[in-house]
């Protein structure tokens, strides 16, 4: 294992990114126990943050903690690739703040607990996913440090390759993002193979392709139709149970732990719990 970490890591200068990914993990592993103890009501543990009468949100923390985080990595030479582990994994940190209130900052309002707040989620998982492919040594073009960019053959026959390649990559990514299929898009840039598939799949049916292409072909707007009922629905309905059972569930009644400004703490309640939303919204 440690001669793995060595070779895979250390020497090839991914060590700041696997810093960056383990503090990641670490901040929202952590602040999603605070916040399910704090709902849950735990008497012993702090609670929800408030400056008077403003709860504030760990996002702050986040973006402060990423500002910090960036700045110093910034100032760090490239060269010394173990001082900037720090700097990158206190990024890590601030941006799993963040995310995890995404959905938050989409719908500037407090949607932590209802169904939109799945889409922070959906976003971390997203952030997770790409960091560890990046991780593992995947790369969008199939080079596998940044020194090969500098060794790139000069002929013009090479240089036409490479930007024609990036060209169809574009293309089919557009392609599949304008089909609803927004985590395959993003994999596939680093997978390229899933761009191919799903750029000549059928659309979802609510996308800006399916309202495009399928409005004069209901042939194939109620084929589309069909597999999102057999295969995609099951599939959320699995993931959904699966990220409840890990996060908390996101169709409850929003409840605050806060400390009254006199000192000890109360409960309070919303003057407006958001009402339950269609699930599979979010995740499309």
């Amino acid at each position: 294992m440690v001669g793995w970490f060595t070779t895979q890591i250390v020497h090839t200068g991914r060590l700041p990114l696997f810093s960056f990914f383990v503090a990641f993990l670490f901040g929202f592993g952590f602040i999603r126990l605070s916040v399910r103890l704090i709902r849950a009501r735990v008497r012993w543990w702090p609670g929800n943050v408030f400056a008077g009468k403003v709860h504030v949100h760990h996002m702050v923390f986040g973006v402060v903690f990423m500002a910090i985080g960036g700045v110093a990595e910034l100032i760090v030479p490239l060269h010394s690739v173990p001082w900037r582990s720090g700097p990158a994994a206190l990024f890590g940190l601030g941006l799993a703040l963040v995310l995890d209130e995404f959905a938050l900052i989409l719908h500037l309002r407090d949607v932590y607990w209802s169904n939109e707040g799945r889409l922070s989620i959906d976003a971390v998982f997203v952030a997770a996913g790409l960091t560890a492919l990046l991780l593992i040594g995947t790369s969008p073009v199939g080079v596998q440090s940044v020194d090969a960019y500098h060794n790139l053959p000069g002929s013009p026959g090479s240089v036409a390759t490479l930007v024609l390649a990036g060209t169809v990559l574009f293309a089919l990514a557009s392609i599949t993002l304008l089909k609803g299929k927004v985590w395959t898009g993003l994999f596939g840039v680093l997978v390229p193979l899933l761009l191919v598939v799903a750029a000549f799949r059928l659309a979802r049916p609510d996308s800006p392709w399916a309202r495009w292409r399928y409005r004069e072909r209901p042939g194939k707007l109620a084929k589309a139709r069909r597999r999102e009922q057999r295969l995609r629905l099951p599939v959320i309905r699995a993931k959904i149970r699966i990220v409840d059972l890990l996060t908390g569930s996101h169709d409850e009644p929003t409840i605050l732990l806060e400390r009254h400004p006199a000192g000890g703490s109360g409960l309070a309640e919303p003057a407006n719990v958001a009402a339950q939303a269609n699930a599979l919204d979010d995740v499309s």
